[in-house]
């Protein structure tokens, strides 16, 4: 027998930031062979034209290549991706259709936490327009309104005062901005404190963390303007040290890892906890079933294990059996490129001049690109995910700025303070 036919072929459904971050770091492991983008984007290689929503085309060239499947994405996962492989007995990483609730309802995943004791902000749940309303003038704290469905990262509204929080109320429930995503909201009390990421890899049983990081939401420098997918994001973040991980660990990822499996839905794959600290205490904000984007670009550069161990245990249930991970001490931070007017209209097609400059710092994740007649062309909002090592967090913001001027486009936008709340800390 050929010795590449003991390798594993790898089948990578989306076509982000996070979803080229994972199979970099799986293209590392001896143990795989040939790595599959579906769809993919301008800088992933063996495309697949096959949407993500598409899960018989999926299972069709998963069983035809015999892959190994690994789902980025929250929307296969929400229409049932894993549920319709195990039945055809095809592997494949992350949760079921009833597991990704977690994510693909925020209704279900603040009612899951208030019957499990895992400390989250008070909320109300509302479908009816007027009665929010009036909820909303009823309390004297501010609110944040949360429409139920998946909306893109975009579907979370934090406001000042009970006057925003009844314009959210009508943009979501009366002007159906999010359509049948927003049928159902959560009026949410506001808790404001630093915001960061906990992420955990599980085979159902039990969870093994991942390095922490923390994302930068809004769009704008300061933590201004709307919310987006995220801007960047940095491994480690100071603001959670030992103590206080090991408090998530417990009291958040295995509380939720115990409750799945006793209410009979058993999470497999990255388990994403966001993360306010407020008093020392860790509320969770939200609960995602995939890892995050932007913030596995940095994770994945710190990782120095073998991700695909890790991969194939959780599917096996066997992570009881590998260690912890290891990281590297560096510090890695990513800075979303993304188009000028995100998250509203954007430009498309615009080239891309300065990818081909390398330096041994840093790695440029694609994301909303495309590749034509031989040009790298934006294609989306956020674009790239420029990712920098260094000593420290201040050196990795200084590789990776000096990364980014290298790179240009008629309309290029970023942050330019990506990381910088983490110098406060230090």
């Amino acid at each position: 027998m050929r010795k590449d036919r003991l390798l594993t072929d790898v089948l990578i459904v989306g076509s982000g930031g996070r979803e080229h971050a994972i199979g970099w770091k799986l293209s590392q492991s001896k143990k795989i062979g040939k790595i599959f983008f579906a769809p993919g984007n301008g800088g992933t290689i063996n495309n697949v034209e096959i949407p993500v929503e598409d899960i018989d085309g999926l299972a069709e060239f998963a069983s035809e290549k015999n892959c190994l499947t690994i789902v980025g994405p929250e929307i296969p996962l929400s229409l049932g991706i894993v549920d319709a492989f195990t039945e055809k007995g095809l592997r494949i990483f992350g949760p079921t259709k009833a597991a990704a609730q977690i994510e693909s309802s925020k209704v279900w995943a603040k009612n899951f936490m208030k019957r499990n004791n895992i400390l989250t902000a008070q909320f109300e749940i509302f479908d009816d327009a007027k009665e929010a309303k009036e909820y909303a003038k009823s309390i004297d704290y501010s609110l944040v309104v949360k429409a139920d469905g998946l909306a893109a990262g975009k579907g979370v509204i934090v406001c000042n005062n009970s006057a925003e929080a009844i314009d959210a109320i009508d943009e979501i429930l009366t002007k159906n901005r999010f359509g049948s995503s927003g049928s159902k909201i959560i009026l949410e009390e506001r808790i404001d404190g630093e915001e960061a990421s906990f992420i955990a890899l599980s085979d159902g049983n039990i969870a093994i963390p991942m390095a922490t990081s923390q994302d930068h939401k809004r769009i704008y420098d300061g933590d201004k303007g709307p919310n987006t997918g995220g801007m960047g994001a940095y491994s480690p973040t100071a603001i959670i040290d030992d103590s206080l991980a090991e408090m998530i660990q417990k009291d958040v990822i295995e509380k939720t890892i115990n409750s799945m499996k006793k209410e009979g839905n058993p999470f497999k794959g990255f388990l994403y906890a966001g993360i306010m600290l407020k008093y020392g205490k860790p509320y969770v904000l939200e609960f995602n079933g995939r890892m995050g984007d932007p913030e596995c670009q940095p994770i994945m550069m710190r990782l120095d294990s073998d991700l695909y161990d890790y991969i194939n245990a959780s599917i096996d249930g066997t992570l009881s059996k590998l260690p912890a991970m290891l990281w590297k001490k560096q510090t890695a931070i990513c800075v979303v490129l993304a188009s000028k007017g995100y998250p509203g209209v954007y430009q498309k097609n615009e080239e891309i001049f300065g990818l081909d400059l390398e330096d041994k710092h840093s790695f440029v994740f694609h994301a909303g690109t495309k590749r034509e007649n031989g040009k790298i062309l934006t294609y989306g909002g956020r674009v790239l995910g420029v990712t920098a090592l260094g000593d420290t967090l201040d050196s990795a913001i200084s590789n990776v700025y000096s990364r980014i001027e290298k790179i240009s486009w008629q309309n290029k936008y970023f942050r330019k303070d990506i990381g910088k709340k983490g110098l406060l800390v230090l």
